[in-house]
């Protein structure tokens, strides 16, 4: 049992689970009920993607001390109660069953889903 980082809109792995969307936004011009089937994912939750100002400054983000400042506001909002709550519940699935959880962005290493991994792992998730 064990979580995998992913891109969303990628091939599902066989053993991947349920897909959890954390991103601010839905895909683009597609229905909702074509999520899952076109490997976008079958449980939208925005509540783990950069709030919107946030995601202004990945947006913006030009130099690594940008891209930075974008990752430290970023583990700040994922550190307020709620979120922290979030965290741990998934860390504490990832012991119990397989899911997956991703975004859009092409390189996970320019993109909040490193900070995702960190903070599961810090949480005592199990990765795949």
């Amino acid at each position: 049992m064990a979580i995998r980082i992913v891109r969303l809109g990628s091939p599902r792995h066989p053993r991947e689970g349920l897909r959890i969307g954390a991103v601010r936004r839905p895909p683009r011009a597609v229905p909702k009920a074509e999520y899952a089937a076109r490997d976008w994912f079958d449980v939208w939750y925005p509540e783990l993607a950069p709030s919107a100002e946030t995601l202004k400054l990945h947006r913006a983000a030009t130099t690594p001390a940008q891209f930075t400042a974008f990752l430290k506001r970023y583990r700040a909002e994922m550190n307020e109660p709620a979120a922290r709550r979030t965290i741990e519940l998934l860390a504490a699935l990832s012991k119990q069953t397989d899911f997956s959880l991703g975004c859009y962005c092409e390189d996970d290493r320019h993109c909040h889903r490193s900070v995702l991994r960190a903070l599961l792992a810090d949480s005592g998730a199990r990765f795949a």
